[in-house]
């Protein structure tokens, strides 16, 4: 299988996975907040129906983003992933804000939860079924490297810690610590707006062609070094755009060589980058060493025998 055929199966299969484990997290949560009226419940509730429309909307826009490059969008629709994880930053805030305000009217009021063991069994159910959908999207990052696998990845892990507060919160209430379950959830509104903050940074920056983080980009530095004929090179940018990585630069080569062979050392170079990095856009320019920059990244010359 493809690297591409290996990338959609994996983000096919965890997107799909993602909305069966939220559909099913909403319904069963909804019963059991209209039975307890737990604000701490109404926060886990809240939550699962956030992530069941992040869900969907990554679900479709991973699968626009699979779509190849066409003459509208010459470098492919990879970008839709990172819009994904942009707006389910925007959905976690408004939520998160929601919640607090309601959370705190409750914690005001002083109510106490109903038939708290029916949320502790709820929140057991749901974190067995979310421990099970985070290991699988661990899995998909691992083999995709997704921003917006990880974006739900991170919705997701989130609540295995939302729902053992929920089940802290509803125990202390039973033992008479009502005050607990909407300070629980007060907290878990916060935690939700970090979180929200940190996933919209990160869309943010792969709209804005942020570089390849620092590793990749010394790999590429080293194919270049190690690359017969290139004497040094300037001018690196790099970017991604889904599972698609575009890395430009240009090379500096002997004055005397010809187009033919200067075209060889180019094109050798590129193959070496895409076979370090499937799926790459490689673009190089070649520049004759007397005509290149004054400050520049250059390879160590060979000494004369």
């Amino acid at each position: 299988m493809s690297t591409q055929k290996d990338y959609a199966f994996w983000v096919k299969l965890a997107t799909r996975a993602s909305v069966t484990v939220a559909i099913t997290l909403i319904a069963v949560k909804l019963w059991a907040w209209l039975a307890t009226d737990a604000a701490s419940l109404l926060a886990s509730l809240t939550d699962s129906m956030l992530d069941g429309l992040a869900s969907l909307f990554t679900f479709f826009s991973v699968r626009y983003a699979l779509q190849p490059a066409d003459r509208e969008h010459r470098f492919g629709h990879g970008k839709a992933e990172s819009l994904a994880a942009l707006v389910q930053s925007a959905l976690i805030t408004g939520s998160a804000l929601l919640l607090l305000v309601h959370s705190a009217q409750q914690l005001w009021q002083g109510s106490a939860p109903s038939q708290p063991t029916l949320g502790v069994y709820v929140s057991l159910f749901a974190i067995v079924a979310t421990l099970g959908l985070v290991i699988l999207q661990r899995q998909a990052i691992k083999h995709t490297d997704s921003k917006a696998i990880a974006a739900d990845h991170l919705h997701f892990q989130s609540d295995l810690l939302l729902n053992s507060a929920v089940i802290a919160a509803l125990l202390l209430s039973a033992y008479g610590w009502y005050w607990a379950d909407s300070a629980f959830a007060i907290l878990i509104a916060c935690y939700l707006g970090y979180g929200a903050i940190r996933i919209g940074w990160e869309a943010f920056q792969g709209l804005m062609d942020r570089e390849l983080p620092d590793d990749d980009k010394a790999k590429i530095i080293e194919v270049l070094k190690s690359t017969e004929g290139v004497h040094g090179w300037h001018d690196l940018r790099t970017r991604s755009s889904g599972p698609v990585r575009f890395i430009q630069c240009h090379v500096e080569l002997q004055d005397e060589l010809s187009l033919r062979a200067a075209h060889a050392i180019a094109d050798k170079a590129e193959q070496r980058l895409r076979e370090l990095f499937p799926d790459t856009d490689v673009i190089i320019h070649m520049d004759p060493l007397s005509e290149v920059p004054a400050h520049r990244e250059t390879t160590p010359t060979p000494a004369s025998p």
